[in-house]
């Protein structure tokens, strides 16, 4: 599957467009990102790719004047209050443009220390937002992109807006951002339609595990568990399988193709993950996906276990 990556036009004029075109013609399931710079209905009128929406929770800043409130030095203290105003209509235009699925990431209460972002001075455009939200900040340094999460991403939140979540909309819901058992066992609990196992490709926090093998134990197969994250190789795909995944999740190989050469780059890509991935299949002697099993990797801690 296509990962929900942001901003597709910085790295092509034509953005998601082209990356859900280049999907289709795979075949390939497409998550969009929140953060995209082509809208929700533009995606979706491109082609007929099976396509997942990738959402935040959103919150917004208030003076709290509004309440008649003021401290002793004359300044209004802000206020936050959760807007699930915005999210509903995100969620609902999703859903009435045909998307498949909701992929609620929950890793980013706040935003990770992006040095590049911050030297370069990122900027934040939020097409899908325009007309609800403003994404005019006044940060004149650093980030935009941080501004921007720092004001409006809800840092609250828990496992009662999942739901909240199922309460307006019929698409099934998968959570993004599982690396503990605890957690797994907790969504299942919650009613998700599935888990993404993601360390936010170490955007969000450096050196976190992707831990696929405890989070398919934990959830015994309840529900469908997908890996995102390092996924590089036909090779990659083939060990996250016998780990127990149902799926892998491909992020920057997509946007590297989407730069070298738009929609036919990212077909490229798709292409070559999925030739690899079959030539592994073959040369372990697996003739369908089924037979591929936690016989075929051998993992650091397997080896330990070996040594006692």
């Amino acid at each position: 599957m296509i990962a929900p990556t942001a901003r597709h036009q910085l790295a092509h004029p034509e953005g998601e467009v082209a990356t859900a075109r280049a999907a289709a013609a795979c075949n390939t399931i497409m998550v969009l990102s929140n953060m995209s710079t082509c809208t929700v209905e533009d995606v979706a009128s491109s082609c007929n790719a099976v396509r997942f929406f990738q959402l935040y929770f959103f919150q917004f800043l208030s003076c709290s004047c509004l309440l008649g409130l003021k401290i002793s030095n004359g300044t209004f203290p802000e206020q936050v209050y959760k807007r699930r105003d915005i999210s509903a209509q995100i969620v609902q235009r999703a859903e009435k443009s045909g998307y498949k699925a909701i992929v609620l990431t929950v890793d980013a209460p706040r935003l990770g220390r992006r040095e590049a972002d911050i030297k370069n001075r990122m900027v934040a455009p939020q097409l899908n937002f325009e007309g609800i939200l403003s994404t005019d900040l006044n940060s004149d340094e650093g980030s935009k992109v941080e501004a921007f999460v720092k004001e409006t991403f809800d840092a609250s939140l828990c496992w009662e807006e999942i739901e909240w979540l199922k309460s307006i909309t019929n698409l099934p819901i998968l959570i993004k951002g599982v690396l503990t058992h605890e957690v797994a066992r907790k969504a299942v609990e919650v009613g998700v339609a599935g888990i993404v196992v993601s360390n936010h490709a170490g955007r969000q926090l450096d050196y976190t595990p992707t831990t696929i093998s405890g989070v398919v134990d934990a959830v015994g197969r309840k529900v469908p568990v997908l890996l995102d994250g390092g996924v590089r190789r036909g090779t990659d795909a083939f060990k996250a399988l016998a780990l127990g995944a149902q799926a892998v999740l491909v992020g920057r190989p997509v946007i590297y193709g989407l730069a070298a050469n738009g929609e036919r780059g990212v077909r490229r890509i798709i292409e070559m993950l999925k030739d690899e991935f079959e030539l592994t299949m073959a040369l372990c002697g697996c003739p369908g996906v089924m037979d591929i099993t936690r016989s075929h990797v051998r993992t650091e801690c397997d080896k330990l276990h070996s040594m006692l």
